[in-house]
């Protein structure tokens, strides 16, 4: 009896690595675009959480890549001067061409409200833009949440060190493997 109960957790045990190391594969294979890649589109989607992400956004609405710019997972008491400092940097940009989304706080929320907002701009196609590590859950996500005729493009982009610390590599994944049982 005992043997077969330590057979069963050893088994279980194993199947855990197993999927924890495909997930982190996933996770750890998306490559940065934003640096090889332009990208237009009538909207983008900027999913805020990391260091260069709406840095991008507005460069790409200050390249006139894209039209309106959806910053979403934006703190509720947060100003857009607050959250961009280099606003003015970025030349003669129209305040109302940026909209901040408030109420997600995760990243099914940020597919869920950001379909609301897009659908209302009446968005043909959006750019969606976060960090390679966070593209996977992202797009994943994104793609449960939007229908599935609408064009996505998707802007990774280098957020903090280069070098990814192994222990946020395992977060994400470990992230994703959730997602992939509630969302996806």
């Amino acid at each position: 009896m005992k043997i077969s109960a330590y057979l069963l957790i050893a088994f279980l045990l194993g199947a855990a690595a197993f999927r924890l190391s495909v997930e982190l594969d996933q996770v750890s294979g998306f490559k940065i675009t934003a640096w090889t890649t332009d990208h237009s589109a009538d909207c983008g989607i900027v999913l805020t959480g990391g260091p260069g992400r709406v840095r991008d956004g507005f460069a790409l609405l200050a390249q006139k890549q894209i039209k309106k710019l959806i910053i979403s997972g934006v703190h509720p008491g947060a100003h857009l001067r607050e959250i961009f400092p280099e606003w003015p940097l970025y030349g003669d940009l129209n305040e109302d061409d940026v909209i901040l989304e408030r109420r997600s706080g995760t990243t099914y929320g940020n597919a869920q409200q950001s379909l609301v907002l897009v659908e209302a701009l009446h968005c043909k196609d959006a750019v969606l833009v976060t960090s390679g590590l966070h593209m996977y859950r992202a797009r994943k996500t994104f793609e449960s949440v939007f229908p599935s005729d609408f064009p996505m493009l998707y802007r990774s982009v280098q957020s903090g060190s280069i070098r990814l610390q192994f222990a946020r590599r395992i977060m994400e994944a470990i992230k994703s493997i959730f997602y992939d049982l509630w969302v996806y």
